[in-house]
């Protein structure tokens, strides 16, 4: 939608049955605003309600047929124009004129005769006014459909999540504690040197919305082998492993059917793809190392760790909070950016709160 047009631009709608009053009020006006005129009030309602409607009106009360209350009446029901600001230009002067007009919505009341002076400054207020009711609105809208967007980008994440999650009683949950733990590690590190990206607009909380897709790739991996009770053979670790990649190519689809990216997009496929990478090089799918590795993988490479030391898989028993933190330690510098471990101890208390707050249902 096109805002307020600059004042010197903008264009009035006068509104006066009397030919020489309309002349009057015209003349005045015509050097510093674009000026339409209507004689009568259903004129007026037909170029309020056009494909180039007035940003102000100037509306004599008193007109015959349709009078200015009708017209200002009709304009507030109509969604189309009961935006548009309207100010009484009249000959009725009394208090109870006045206080009708403006309970009727005016944004102002002028009487007759008119002082140019006094009219020029209360259109200025009155169109600098109109315009930032105009752009808060439009901001607000904005970002209204900003959010819906995000609504269904965080439903239809959640959704394959949830299927992922489906083929493995023992990892309900996962994707929320995960988000949860990758939030509280960047909001630990934020304020680090080495992590300034974490403290711009929105960063974290696009990396806490992109989390829940990180393993979704394992839909693509049998059961037969994400279920398996004991070790992988080689050629199916070799299946394991491509969930990575599965997921990338995923996102990567998405974003060419879609036809563009996201910040969102690029994150989800960052930690899809690079989350099990090591800190020594020692990781896959890639095999990179120290910072060549994304800041959001590194954050869900311990968060993703955590969670499957302290919950029971199908493989595996459970450990304690304290030996998955002592576990973590051991991989500082190896395994796990040494900063992250660090500030994972640090935050470790929290992470303990959110694996109690978001247990496996059968834990509960």
């Amino acid at each position: 939608m096109e805002t307020l047009r600059d004042q010197s631009r903008a264009t009035l709608l006068i509104v006066d049955d009397s030919a020489d009053d309309v002349a009057l009020v015209s003349d005045i006006l015509k050097d510093q605003y674009r000026v339409k005129v209507a004689t009568n009030g259903v004129r007026a309602l037909k170029i309020a309600q056009s494909d180039d409607p007035p940003d102000l009106i100037l509306l004599d009360v008193v007109m015959a047929g349709l009078d200015g209350y009708g017209v200002c009446r009709q304009l507030k029901a109509n969604s189309r124009t009961r935006h548009i600001p309207f100010l009484f230009l009249t000959s009725k002067s009394t208090p109870e004129d006045e206080r009708v007009g403006l309970e009727l919505g005016a944004v102002d009341y002028i009487r007759k005769p008119i002082d140019p002076v006094i009219l020029f400054a209360r259109l200025k207020t009155h169109l600098a006014t109109g315009a930032a009711k105009t752009s808060h609105s439009e901001a607000s809208q904005a970002d209204q459909h900003g959010r819906e967007k995000e609504i269904e980008q965080d439903l239809a994440a959640m959704i394959l999540t949830s299927l992922a999650e489906s083929r493995d009683a023992t990892t309900a949950n996962h994707a929320l504690r995960i988000q949860r733990y990758v939030k509280v590690l960047a909001e630990a590190l934020a304020g680090h040197p080495r992590f300034s990206a974490l403290a711009a607009d929105r960063a974290i909380e696009v990396i806490y919305r992109a989390a829940v897709l990180y393993d979704v790739g394992k839909i693509g991996v049998p059961e037969t082998i994400l279920l398996k009770p004991c070790a992988l053979l080689a050629g199916e670790w070799e299946v394991m492993t491509g969930h990575t990649t599965i997921a990338a190519r995923a996102i990567e689809r998405a974003q060419e059917v879609v036809g563009k990216g996201s910040e969102f997009s690029r994150i989800a496929k960052e930690m899809a793809l690079c989350h099990h990478e090591k800190w020594n090089g020692k990781g896959y799918p890639q095999g990179l190392s120290g910072d060549d590795i994304p800041v959001a993988a590194r954050l869900v490479a311990i968060a993703d760790v955590y969670d499957a030391l302290t919950r029971r898989r199908t493989y595996k028993d459970a450990i304690s909070h304290e030996e998955a933190v002592a576990e973590i330690r051991r991989g500082r510098g190896a395994e796990f950016d040494p900063e992250v471990v660090d500030a994972f101890v640090a935050v470790s208390e929290e992470m303990r709160a959110i694996a109690r707050r978001f247990p496996v249902p059968a834990e509960d």
